[in-house]
Order: structure tokens, then sequence, then C-alpha cells
């Protein structure tokens, strides 16, 4: 099998890259600058041997614990758990959640084979185990999908019975948007989530 086909098999591998797409991408490679792309093949490299999921939280890291995990001015008593490691630089960018994470590596999807025991859902129980009294609140921060609510019903079963204060993500009009183009639910659930001015 030629070198360029080789790469763009692995390419397709990726989310969102279908076959033309890695086929532009394996040719940009073979016309690019060599050093780049080595410094690319080396990166990936790198990015094999050093990034692990953190121990505690699932998040990726390449210390022994990921940073949010180790910044002691987190607020130990909220944790937040989403689906996945990338969803937490998004709620980090905010600025405004002080918390920890629990990143469960994905979501229950039956359909698809995907059930809680390959969920990262049994380390989020050991935690909330070893806190004791100290965790208070257990964000949902699950997708908005069929799946995502599933895995948060599935979630608050086994987190009420524990004593904690479990709140979901409130759902709404994006800021920007009219009235007009927004759909239904969306509007259904603005107003159920409502809040005082």
């Amino acid at each position: 099998m030629s070198a360029i086909r080789t790469l763009t098999r692995e390419l397709r591998r990726l989310p969102g890259v279908g076959e033309r797409t890695a086929l532009r991408l394996a040719y940009h490679l073979v016309r690019g600058d060599k050093a780049d792309v080595r410094r690319l093949a080396r990166s990936l490299l790198d990015l094999a041997d050093r990034v692990h999921p953190c121990p505690r939280c699932g998040n990726y890291c390449e210390a022994e614990l990921c940073a949010v995990c180790e910044d002691p001015r987190r607020d130990p008593r909220v944790i937040c758990v989403v689906e996945e490691a990338w969803e937490v630089g998004a709620i980090e960018r905010a600025g405004r959640y002080r918390g920890l994470f629990h990143v469960l590596g994905g979501r229950l999807s039956p359909l698809d084979g995907i059930g809680p025991e390959r969920l990262n859902i049994d380390r989020l129980l050991d935690r909330l185990e070893e806190a004791g009294e100290e965790t208070r609140e257990v964000i949902l921060a699950t997708n908005a999908s069929v799946e995502g609510e599933a895995t948060a019903v599935f979630l608050e079963g086994l987190l009420r019975p524990r004593g904690l204060r479990v709140t979901r993500l409130a759902r709404g009009i994006p800021v920007g948007s009219d009235l007009e183009y927004v759909d239904g639910t969306t509007i259904a659930e603005a107003l159920q989530g409502r809040k005082e001015m």
C-alpha cells in the first residue's frame, strides 16, 4: 500500500474527516516543507507518549494529575461532570467556574453498545466516597442530545440518594438570537429555566 493511501486511511479515522478531506490533507503534507511534516510527526508521537487521562478526573494531562486537580484554589465542594475532555476547556474559557471536573469519556448509548460500565462512572462514585461530606454539588453538564439526557438521568439516580445537590446546566435561547428563529423546544426550556431579573 502506498504511503499516501496509508496516510489517507489514517486521517479518515479522525472525526469529521471524509475521503476527500483526508486525501487533500495527505497531498498538502506531501507538497509541504519536509521539516513541517517531521515536526507534525514528532508532535503526534509526543502526544501518544506523554498525554494520558488524569487518574482523578479523566481530563487529559502530561503530569501526574491535571492542572485543575492540582490547583489548590479550586472549590472541591463542586464537581462538574462532562462527557468529553475537550468540554473542560469550553467551560474553563468562560472563566466563571471554579470547581472541579469529572470526565465520563462518552455518554450512554445502548444502540452503540455503550453502557455505564464503559464510562468513567465508577471513578466518580469513588471520588465522592473519598470526599465524604466535602462535596456539596454535582453539576451534570452532559449534552442536550437524547444520549446526553439519558446519561444525566442515570447519573442523577445514582447521586441523589447520596444526599448531594444534583444540578443541570441551564438551557435556553442563545445570546443574540431572535425568538422568531428559535425552535419550540429551546423556547420551552428557556421558559422552564427562567430566573428573577
